[in-house]
């Protein structure tokens, strides 16, 4: 009995390695939804558009796990969660994967994939910043040095990439940094609903808010003909759907099952490195030893926060 609790107990203190593994593969599957989307605008089509056609595939998808998790819930004799969260769970995907989306998709129409990811990875920030304020969460002090160390170096990469935008750089950054503060809420608010609805039948449900809103959205602002695309965009559209929303989703919930929100918000400050590196390979953006300093002091930030939270 007593080697049954202390195994239990060693369990409790062991640190959360899938969630780390969980949050820096959602990080990196994120990272290539600039570049996917990038490439469909340069075949002609807008924010509305591209988001619509990543809602459209990825729907079915959330329908299939979304239905797999309640018939798994009900063949084990579980309670469904009550009308209440289900609401919120409807409320927080909106938040999170419609208006954080379309602010990120409308900025990424002015300025560069690697800029808008720069940009929008500020969110960590204000996930310390608002769960002190709204949510009384303590801001802890390795959490600021790391934040220090990469911010510094995203300083570094926003400097190097600002002078080679024009005048519509301020459009766009303004856009992707109202999707940063969006997600920022859209974490802190989602974490307490996975604990309790599940992030199979969360993510779902939310992913599922968000589709909807899109594809009203989009049959609000454009012509239905609109939707009629080439197949070369319904590609795009099909690896936007599942490569970069599908998976990480999925991944983001299940890693804030484990870990705080502001580890993950750390580990997910990868995902700009990752998006420089696909900008150089598939979009032939020119990187200058600078941008790789700043990309070097933003792992550096990464990893102490890593290892110093599971020494924890």
């Amino acid at each position: 009995m007593s080697s049954a609790i202390d195994t239990a107990a060693n369990d409790a203190k062991r640190p959360p390695y899938m969630g780390y593994a969980m949050a820096a593969a959602g990080a990196t599957l994120f990272a290539t939804k600039g570049i996917l989307i990038k490439l469909a605008y340069a075949r002609g089509i807008d924010a509305e558009t591209t988001l619509a056609l990543r809602m459209i595939l990825a729907l079915p998808f959330y329908l299939v796990i979304g239905a797999h998790a309640v018939m798994s819930q009900r063949a084990k004799g579980q309670q469904l969660p009550e009308n209440g969260l289900l609401m919120r769970a409807f409320g927080v995907g909106l938040i999170g994967y419609w208006i954080s989306s379309y602010l990120d998709f409308k900025g990424l129409e002015y300025i560069s994939a690697h800029f808008e990811r720069l940009i929008l990875f500020t969110y960590p920030l204000f996930v310390v910043l608002f769960g002190a304020a709204f949510f009384r969460q303590p801001i802890k002090p390795k959490a600021l040095l790391a934040f220090a160390v990469s911010y510094g170096g995203l300083a570094l990469l926003f400097t190097q990439n600002f002078s080679t935008f024009g005048a519509s750089t301020m459009t766009g950054a303004l856009y992707v940094l109202a999707a940063a503060v969006t997600f920022a809420f859209y974490q802190l608010l989602a974490k307490p609903l996975i604990m309790k609805v599940g992030p199979q039948l969360f993510t779902c449900i939310a992913m599922g808010a968000a589709g909807i809103a899109v594809i009203l959205q989009f049959l609000a602002t454009h012509p239905f003909e609109a939707i009629l695309v080439s197949p070369s965009l319904w590609g795009l559209g099909l690896a936007l759907a599942f490569g970069a929303t599908v998976l990480p989703s999925f991944f983001l919930s299940a890693a804030l099952k484990q870990i705080s929100a502001q580890a993950n918000a750390t580990i997910g400050m990868l995902s700009p490195v990752v998006t420089i590196v696909l900008a150089m390979a598939v979009l032939g953006d020119a990187v200058s030893g600078t941008d790789w300093l700043g990309a070097v002091l933003v792992i550096l930030g990464i990893g102490w926060f890593t290892l110093s939270e599971r020494k924890g």
